[in-house]
């Protein structure tokens, strides 16, 4: 469902990501993590055609980011750190909004909002202001709209981020439930979360990828942080079995 090869962006001078190549399949849910300034939403950005990139391919449910950008977009629910919210308008009217706004027939926009608010845990919000709700009610309120038109491939940076320990287990119970309808690529500080809720990791550090692997090998003796803290470092990069390795070196 998310294909990357060669993928490259330059700042001027500057790579924020370099030679990027990896695939996610379909109803897998990968960890794509990083320190600050690695390089991880950039690379969000390019594959939900948002940025283009200096080099490389992307494609999304066979569709190539660069060349067919609406295509990509109509495939891609995407959760950006900053939760774009018009918060001046009542829930239901924000997700009809985003429903017009990707294309869903007048007939079916109902449906679709009355199906993103009850996944999302927001059916008694429908009528509330977006800017009275709590933080972790406004990220819900950020997931329903990546998830307006059952999209096959979700894209999440941060979605938990400034949350409190009850509102990221509520997020995170709703993330592990879409694997049935959806590939979930998402970015996250926070590791745990990573070890809990994904089937593979892959780190990034400077633009390039230092560490790709499952779970079971990543949270192996060591666990994921170590593995984690050893490749950023600038120790080793690690692929495959070698992250088993490296958790125990």
């Amino acid at each position: 469902m998310i294909e990357v090869q060669g993928l490259t962006k330059y700042y001027g001078p500057i790579a924020a990501v370099e030679d990027l190549s990896f695939q996610v399949g379909q109803g897998e849910i990968v960890g794509f993590l990083g320190p600050n300034g690695a390089g991880k939403s950039t690379t969000m950005r390019i594959l939900t055609a948002f940025s283009p990139a200096t080099r490389g391919e992307a494609r999304i449910a066979g569709f190539e980011v660069h060349q067919d950008p609406l295509e990509v977009k109509r495939r891609v629910g995407y959760l950006p750190e900053r939760v774009p919210l018009y918060e001046e308008m009542v829930v239901s009217s924000f997700l009809r909004y985003v429903a017009e706004l990707k294309g869903i027939s007048k007939h079916d926009r109902l449906t679709e909002v009355g199906e993103a608010l009850e996944r999302c845990g927001l059916s008694d919000m429908g009528n509330r202001l977006i800017a009275n709700l709590s933080k972790g009610y406004k990220q819900r309120v950020g997931l329903a709209q990546a998830l307006i038109g059952s999209p096959p491939v979700l894209i999440l940076d941060e979605p938990t981020v400034g949350l409190d320990p009850a509102q990221i287990v509520e997020i995170r119970k709703m993330i592990k439930g879409l694997r049935e309808k959806h590939t979930v690529l998402i970015s996250t500080h926070i590791l745990p979360e990573v070890a809990m809720l994904c089937d593979r990791a892959i780190i990034i550090n400077r633009g390039r990828i230092v560490a790709e692997d499952n779970m079971e090998n990543l949270t192996g003796s060591g666990g994921l942080e170590e593995v984690f803290l050893r490749v950023v470092s600038g120790d080793h990069a690690m692929n495959g079995s070698d992250s088993a390795k490296g958790a125990t070196a």
